[in-house]
C-alpha cells in the first residue's frame, strides 16, 4: 500500500442512456411516444385556451342566485 489516498473515493459515472431508434422501438413503445405526444398537444391548446381568458369548459348548469 504505497501512495496517499485522503478522503472518500469517487463513485464510477454511468455511461449515458442511449434512446432506442425508431427502428429498434417495439409496437409498445411507439403507441406510448404517440399518446405522450397526444397529452403535450392537449395540454398546449389547454394553455392557449387559458390565455384567451374563455371558460375552459362549455356548458353546464347554471345555478341562480334567487332561493
Amino acid at each position: 500500500m504505497s501512495g496517499r489516498q485522503g478522503g472518500k473515493l469517487k463513485p464510477l459515472k454511468k455511461g449515458k442512456k442511449k434512446e432506442p431508434k425508431d427502428d429498434e422501438l417495439d409496437e409498445e413503445d411507439i403507441e406510448f411516444k404517440k399518446k405522450k405526444q397526444e397529452e403535450a398537444k392537449k395540454l398546449k391548446e389547454l394553455k392557449e385556451k387559458a390565455k384567451q381568458g374563455g371558460p375552459l369548459v362549455g356548458g353546464g348548469i347554471k345555478k341562480s342566485g334567487k332561493k
